[in-house]
């Protein structure tokens, strides 16, 4: 069974999709699990939610729970299931609740500032 790690990501983070930043946060999570690239999450309220529609795609992680997505929707585009959160995730996985994470892609890029 692969592990995951859970902690502070060090300094500040942005994320930005279609020339607009939706959110940036001094405290976000990294998360890193076994045979994937660390992924940062932040906090819910540091997210301008204004700009994600909820989607109707879920999945399944045994080592986080039930993954809830959402849609990046601006002005110029639409990026779906760009999104996703644990909103009742398992215990070992708990500090991640009420926090999102995204896809990156050439529309959506998360970056250390």
């Amino acid at each position: 069974m692969s592990s995951i790690r859970i902690r502070k990501a060090a300094g500040t983070w942005v994320v930005r999709s279609g020339g607009a930043v939706l959110g940036e946060s001094s405290r976000a999570l990294e998360l890193d699990e076994e045979g994937h690239a660390a992924v940062i999450y932040f906090p819910r309220e540091d997210i301008a939610m204004a700009f994600l529609d909820l989607s109707s795609k879920t999945t399944h992680c045994p080592l986080k729970g039930d993954a809830t997505y959402y849609s990046i929707v601006n002005k110029s585009s639409v990026t779906e299931d760009a999104v996703w959160s644990y909103e009742a995730p398992i215990e070992s996985a708990s500090e991640i609740r009420n926090y999102l994470a995204f896809h990156q892609s050439d529309s959506v890029k998360v970056e250390q500032i």
